[in-house]
């Protein structure tokens, strides 16, 4: 009497949960403008006797620049409009010198393309300024993008993360947010976006649905920890 016995087979791992978008976060996270911007606000607040250390410029990290100039403003007596015209110059002729671009942000950008998931640029910045990011990110890395304006309101409200998400056609909550400021990582997560964090400023914490690494380069797009 014979017997057949059937190879035992390990049971396969289960496939990963990929994010339906990455949307992420410009200044200070892909590239490394968010110093030229604090530089930018520290030479106009010096200029008019206001402080300009750390502690005064970490409440301009990730603000849009109408928001900026009003807090200027509000600090030196300058007018807003004129202030957001001074700033905005000043700010675009440092990016026009060069950006550099942040360790493992063009492999990830790149990793995200080639595993299908689609990429949203989402920048408190100008469309000028965006346009010139994009330039040396390259405009092929990304599926769509959203500047200052181009949503109802800005970082911190919901409404420049809600917008890109319903351009690539996706749930807010089935996306990831590379963020690097309280303001930004505010704004994704009232959007429902889980969020990754590379924090250039204090104030970023630990959450359910935010996790913190030191830089792009730990960021795997296919081991994302679920929300917790």
């Amino acid at each position: 009497m014979s017997t057949t016995s059937t190879p035992s087979t390990a049971s396969a791992a289960p496939a990963p949960v990929l994010p339906a978008a990455l949307l992420c976060d410009m200044d200070g996270t892909l590239v490394d403008t968010e110093r030229d911007w604090m530089a930018t606000l520290a030479e106009l607040l010096t200029a008019h006797g206001a402080a300009a250390d750390d502690t005064a410029l970490q409440p301009f990290a990730g603000l849009p620049l109408d928001d900026a100039a009003t807090l200027v403003a509000e600090r030196t007596g300058l007018p807003a409009d004129s202030t957001a015209d001074q700033l905005g110059e000043a700010f675009l002729a440092r990016v026009r010198a060069g950006v550099t671009v942040q360790p493992g942000a063009l492999p990830l950008l790149d990793g995200a393309r080639a595993l299908g998931i689609p990429v949203a640029l989402v920048t408190a910045s100008e469309r000028v300024v965006a346009d010139l990011v994009l330039d040396t990110l390259g405009h092929h890395r990304f599926t769509c993008s959203i500047a200052h304006g181009e949503a109802p309101h800005g970082k911190p409200h919901p409404a420049p993360y809600l917008t890109a998400a319903r351009r690539l056609g996706v749930p807010p909550e089935d996306c990831v947010a590379l963020e690097d400021t309280p303001t930004g990582a505010a704004s994704a997560l009232a959007a429902g976006c889980r969020v990754v964090a590379v924090p250039t400023v204090p104030g970023i914490q630990e959450g359910p649905r935010t996790f913190v690494v030191s830089s792009l380069t730990q960021v795997d797009l296919t081991r994302l920890p679920p929300a917790r």
